[in-house]
């Protein structure tokens, strides 16, 4: 995936002046982020919606933006607090990956190779792309597909809060159909000279000749084919971090009020998110189960555990107890979480009295895993899952 900040530096102004009092957001108004208005060097880092209407360009001086809106508001940047806004966004992409590459302070790579378990590529997307919103305040865009450029390309589609897919196949009509000009790492000085080819689309640019664009255009001619042709291998360059916290959550195609299958909703949710543990060899001391009703009210309980764990059967057993706490009185439910916290890598605990020594238990563990691992996710389920399979609708990924 790509994910991609909607005008980052103005929503994330909005959003801090919101929390600290302020009555409008600027969001909804002709508003601009720029430097000292005194400065005719001053230059609009971001716009609102209102100012684009007005023919604000991101880049253009303040003072020849305000001739074009003359009620445009001009707020200052604050990279101190966009690194804090940009930091939370980072830490909340942890729960799904730790294989993220921050390609800017408001752009993220994402490699979901093998930590979608049980749900496709694009299920995922449009739950990170929620969650951001409900959690964070802000909306992105989500770029999906099975290289960094296909999915850089698809999150820069129709904006804002949207969520597209390039996969190869889509190459052709998504994709071809555009400008060259909008052919990502195509520098501008390179367009005339493929005008200048009759190359105008980024279609054109992928029928053409590899060799004479090569000729033409040296390594760079090579790249441009390649890409135009959605060929990239490149990987994403991610520093391991430890995530803070792991959590899975779906939302259900139909209301569900049977206690029974929000039990076994949970136990699929526990089984994703105690494998991740495992992979990741940590361990959790808190449970956070989180329901959403029809009318999109939450509710969250959490209870930390008697001793650090990431075995299936007591995260399960601590996650029930918190769904029947909470669904005495709660509507319809239509999303369910579960999220751990307090996490401890595993080689760096002390046991106690009330330590983790069901050796059966994490053998069993550890045994599923392993055929998971080589005969694949959706390979080897609990009994008490199988009609809870046709609930959450689970498939394959892309």
């Amino acid at each position: 995936m790509h994910i991609d900040v909607n005008n980052a530096f103005l929503s994330w102004t909005a959003i801090d002046k919101l929390k600290n009092g302020e009555k409008v957001d600027i969001r909804t108004i002709p508003a601009i982020i720029g430097g000292d208005e005194a400065k005719r060097s001053g230059i609009v880092l971001a716009k609102s919606m209102k100012a684009k209407e007005c023919g604000v360009v991101t880049g253009e001086p303040i003072y020849q933006a305000r001739k074009k809106c003359p009620n445009l508001q001009v707020f200052h940047g604050d990279y101190k607090m966009y690194m804090q806004y940009s930091d939370k966004l980072y830490t909340l992409l942890l729960e799904y990956t730790d294989k993220i590459e921050r390609y800017s302070i408001d752009e993220c790579f994402l490699d979901m190779t093998n930590f979608l378990q049980n749900e496709t590529l694009l299920d995922k997307a449009k739950e990170i792309s929620m969650r951001i919103k409900n959690e964070l305040g802000f909306t992105v865009n989500v770029g999906v597909a099975h290289n960094k450029l296909l999915a850089k390309m698809a999150s820069d589609f129709t904006k804002p809060d949207k969520v597209h897919t390039l996969y190869k196949e889509e190459i052709p009509t998504k994709m071809w159909k555009l400008p060259v000009i909008e052919l990502f790492m195509l520098g501008r000085k390179t367009v005339p000279k493929l005008y200048n080819m009759h190359i105008t689309t980024i279609g054109d640019l992928a029928k053409a000749d590899k060799n004479l664009l090569i000729k033409k255009f040296g390594k760079h001619g090579k790249l441009m084919w390649e890409y135009a042709n959605g060929i990239d291998d490149s990987e994403v360059h991610y520093q391991k971090e430890q995530p803070k916290c792991i959590g899975n959550s779906v939302t259900l195609p139909m209301d569900v009020q049977d206690i029974r299958k929000l039990e076994e909703i949970v136990l699929t949710l526990v089984e994703q998110v105690t494998y991740r543990l495992r992979k990741e060899e940590l361990l959790a001391q808190v449970v956070n189960v989180q329901l959403r009703t029809k009318e999109f009210k939450d509710f969250s309980h959490q209870q930390k555990l008697d001793f650090a764990t990431s075995s299936t059967k007591p995260i399960y057993e601590q996650a029930t107890k918190l769904l029947h706490e909470m669904y005495k009185t709660i509507e319809p439910i239509r999303l369910v979480g579960v999220r751990v916290d307090g996490l401890i890598a595993k080689n760096e605990v002390q046991l106690s009295l009330f330590a983790d020594t069901n050796e059966k238990q994490n053998k069993l563990d550890e045994v599923v895993d392993n055929l998971k691992e080589k005969y694949g996710y959706n390979m080897i389920t609990r009994a008490g899952k199988l009609e809870v399979d046709n609930i959450v609708k689970i498939r394959e990924s892309k």
